[in-house]
């Protein structure tokens, strides 16, 4: 009988979980509606090519919204059990809350599982993936980012106006730009019309200005100089403004677990990567979580009774949240260094296991479980009914 309880209830925790998770993607895809928009209109690419953008940051979404779907399903179950008696039968049958665990660890220890493969394997290479596909847009649609009648500034300490730009031949006019990559000196070209070259392979643009002049602002005396020309050369290296698209260093979020323990401890010779090591910390912490969620989801959902469903979800809800502010503070100050990585990212787990566990106990000792009591004004049923 036993068996078939913790199959009943292994079964039940099943579709909340799908339901959960399809809904949090749901909600990722339509904030990311917006940098979707960016990409069709600055790229100019198709609808493929998003949906496997879409498709590569989902693992870093998912990494988070595991742990949350695990607790809402047990939260969600239990209540449903709790509202519909299940649990007062089951109790009466001499079934304690105990045994009601094992189902409900299983159900957690393969979130974990699941949340594990995620943080050491696909999100990796998942970012790693990403930043190759948008080095091969950039490269593919390096023309794509200049706009006629707008001021330009994507390329470092250079500002760039086009009146208007032909596509077919790469002709521009009436060209206006500000350049300051020089520490003395300030230069403003204004040119009636140019030309347009690219580098596909070097990632640089190359403007070809004719018939203008070249403004000279000296930084020092501010004197100014002007000069004319009939060609003027101007480079602008695109491969300079792609820091996020991986030219500098490899960044710790693509690298494995056996590079980035090697990375790690090449780093502490010298100097401790407090980023590197919260990521270390952050793939076993995250997968933990699953856990200690399925183990804080599962009292609170034994102890709310049908009258106050909406209640327990608003509980499991704000336990959820004190969980994410934790790790997200926890997050930022491992960064700085002003206290180690392992107590920012395991600090949330122990607080939230600890209090998933003294709500648990109660629950099995049959004591009333200690929860902030309902708001006088959600339990005034006639304030509802005027409203």
């Amino acid at each position: 009988m036993n068996t078939i309880i913790q199959r009943y209830i292994f079964k039940e925790l099943q579709p909340p979980f799908i339901i959960s998770l399809a809904f949090f993607s749901f909600i990722f895809i339509i904030t990311q509606m917006n940098v979707i928009t960016g990409y069709l209109v600055s790229y100019q690419i198709g609808i493929g090519t998003v949906a496997l953008l879409l498709a590569y940051a989902m693992p870093y979404f998912l990494q988070f919204v595991i742990p949350m779907s695990v607790m809402l399903s047990a939260l969600l179950t239990f209540l449903r059990m709790s509202g519909d008696l299940e649990i007062v039968a089951l109790k009466a049958s001499g079934v304690s809350v105990g045994r009601l665990l094992p189902p409900v660890l299983l159900f957690g220890l393969g979130g974990a599982i699941l949340t594990a493969g995620i943080t050491i394997y696909a999100s990796p290479m998942c970012f790693k993936a990403t930043k190759k596909l948008l080095y091969e847009m950039a490269k593919a649609n390096i023309d794509a980012g200049l706009k006629p009648r707008q001021f330009i500034d994507t390329f470092k300490d250079v500002v760039l106006y086009i009146n208007d730009i032909d596509r077919e031949t790469r002709t521009l006019s009436n060209i206006l730009i500000e350049d300051n990559r020089s520490a003395r000196v300030s230069s403003t070209v204004v040119a009636p019309r140019g030309r347009l070259f690219f580098d596909p392979e070097l990632l640089a643009v190359r403007l070809q200005l004719l018939d203008g002049a070249i403004y000279q602002v000296s930084l020092d005396d501010r004197r100014v100089n002007r000069v004319e020309f009939k060609s003027y050369d101007i480079r602008l290296d695109v491969k300079r403004n792609m820091v996020g698209l991986g030219q500098k260093s490899t960044n710790v979020k693509e690298m494995g677990l056996n590079q980035l323990y090697r990375y790690i401890y090449k780093q502490k010779r010298a100097k401790p990567n407090y980023n590197a090591l919260k990521e270390w910390h952050k793939k076993f912490s995250l997968p933990a979580a699953s856990l200690v969620m399925a183990l804080l989801g599962m009292p609170l959902g034994i102890t709310a009774r049908s009258a106050k469903r909406a209640y327990g979800i608003g509980l499991g809800l704000g336990f959820f949240l004190l969980y994410y502010i934790m790790l997200s503070v926890g997050w930022m100050l491992a960064e700085s260094g002003l206290y180690p990585p392992v107590v920012g990212m395991w600090a949330p787990n122990f607080v939230c296991g600890t209090i998933g566990v003294v709500l648990l106990a109660r629950a099995v000792s049959e004591k009333p479980v200690m929860l902030p009591s309902m708001p006088k004004w959600l339990r005034n049923r006639r304030w509802l009914r005027s409203r």
